[in-house]
């Protein structure tokens, strides 16, 4: 049995999750999906008997970058999690990057999944902004520049070196100004990552749930 905890990214509007899902359309009460998104992944991942935690992220609008990786720290830290698989979806990269920084001895492998792949010093616009300029895009996804989005992650990278990682980049993805950036890194460290390509929109478990969850159940045989 693994144990995983899921990351998401932006607060997703229910709209967007209808516009791509193959399953049944989604409503909730204030027209986002918060970690809703990952409720198939929690199902698949838990009948195969693993253990799954998928928090709802603070409001983005009300908080830090901060916030959000001491959110999912404690949450590791008060159920006494480890040997982690910690996995982060989009603007969900940003934090669980800063969540390894900081407990490393309780990850067993970082999952990015179309994910933001900061260096020290960079923001989620930094990187957005890196990928727009090797662009010929003229439409760039640009998400609300957001407390969150605009705060420099701080953190030693000797701390998650170590770390087995995998990136699971998404071909058709709207958010590949930033993903092409990581492509790049991954690509220059040579080793260290299992590098894997879905053709998917930005959102897998949405529009290619069954090929994606068992990516995720593959992540704990490595």
């Amino acid at each position: 049995m693994a144990t995983y905890v899921l990351v998401h990214g932006g607060n997703m509007s229910t709209e967007t999750w209808n516009r791509l899902t193959i399953g049944d359309p989604v409503h909730t009460k204030d027209g986002n999906m918060g970690a809703g998104y990952w409720d198939g992944t929690v199902s698949a991942l838990t009948a195969h008997n693993h253990r799954v935690f998928a928090p709802s992220l603070m409001d983005e609008n009300r908080c830090h970058l901060t916030d959000h990786i001491g959110q999912v720290c404690s949450l590791i830290i008060e159920n006494d999690l480890r040997d982690v698989i910690l996995a982060g979806h989009s603007y969900g990269g940003m934090v669980i990057t800063g969540v390894a920084d900081k407990i490393a001895d309780r990850i067993r492998r970082l999952v990015y999944l179309d994910a933001a792949l900061p260096d020290s010093g960079q923001s989620l616009y930094d990187l957005l902004n890196l990928g727009l300029t090797a662009s010929s895009d003229s439409r760039p996804f640009l998400p609300e520049p957001v407390l969150p989005y605009i705060e420099k992650l701080e953190f030693d990278p000797a701390n998650i070196q170590p770390l087995p990682k995998t990136y699971i980049l998404c071909t058709k993805s709207e958010f590949k100004d930033v993903t092409s950036v990581a492509r790049q890194k991954i690509a220059a460290a040579k080793k260290g990552w299992t590098y894997i390509e879905l053709p998917s929109s930005h959102v897998p478990m949405a529009d290619m749930p069954d090929e994606f969850y068992q990516l995720m159940l593959d992540a704990a045989k490595k």
